[in-house]
């Protein structure tokens, strides 16, 4: 119940800035949500440079404008290594250099020197779990 008499709706996850909290009987976080906002994001630039624009360019947008969104937030969330690979999109690799082959897509992303969120994502969360450990 509020002060104000009216009473609080049970739900199965809220929303704090960035993240969904989902229900459960561990702190654990949906990255649903994330994961949306990203495809959303890198589609709408996919769909306007297309085949337009090199592979550089390409990148270089995804990694400035669409990881952001991705990763917002997750630096709180205690992720396993399920998830945590989860969060990498090969398929728009595939789709950027024409190929089904992960040997050649793991170059490319060598080539253009170009971190996945599983290799970016457990840099914040080391740096979060220091500062709370610190206080």
């Amino acid at each position: 119940m509020c002060l104000s008499g009216a009473s609080i709706a049970w739900v199965n996850r809220v929303r704090y800035p960035g993240i969904f909290i989902v229900k459960s009987r561990t702190f654990k976080c949906s990255l649903d949500h994330a994961k949306r906002s990203f495809y959303r994001a890198a589609n709408a630039i996919f769909g306007k440079v297309g085949r337009v624009a090199s592979e550089e360019v390409t990148l270089h947008l995804i990694k400035s404008k669409c990881i952001p969104v991705l990763l917002y937030g997750l630096e709180v969330c205690p992720l396993n290594k399920s998830q945590i690979a989860s969060l990498d999109f090969n398929r728009f690799f595939m789709k950027l250099f024409n190929t089904n082959t992960m040997k050649i897509i793991k170059a490319c992303q060598s080539y253009f020197s170009f971190k996945l969120p599983s290799v970016l994502i457990p840099i914040p969360v080391n740096k979060f779990t220091a500062r709370a450990k610190a206080i």
